[in-house]
């Protein structure tokens, strides 16, 4: 069973950065889209940002422009750069990716991040 391992969570200041890491313990084919999202006690899981096959990005209003998401296929990895942090950032990050036209979807166990002074 394919595993979805995060890092890189952590307490910073406002206006500081986060590299978010999320690396599958082993193969996993026909990936078709790599995300993040983020969920805060009493909301629903948000979508962050987007990576498709293709490479093209998608991001939420909220954090275009602070956000970079990437992936290195060859490492089964996938990344959330975030940039000039908000206390309203603060959450629960978790990873996902789809394979297999939507048919089989990992998450990660989340990670958390908070944005305080």
């Amino acid at each position: 069973q394919v595993q979805l391992v995060e890092s890189g969570g952590g307490l910073v200041q406002p206006g500081g950065s986060l590299r978010l890491s999320c690396t599958a313990s082993g193969s996993i084919l026909s990936i078709y889209v790599m995300d993040w999202y983020r969920q805060t006690p009493g909301k629903q899981r948000e979508l962050v940002a987007r990576i498709l096959s293709g490479r093209s990005t998608y991001y939420a209003d909220i954090v275009k422009g602070r956000f970079v998401i990437s992936r290195d296929n060859a490492k089964s990895t996938v990344y959330l750069q975030m940039n000039s942090l908000k206390p309203e950032d603060t959450a629960v990050y978790y990873c996902h990716i789809g394979a297999n036209g939507g048919s089989t979807n990992y998450w990660g166990q989340g990670t958390q991040v908070i944005v305080s002074s």
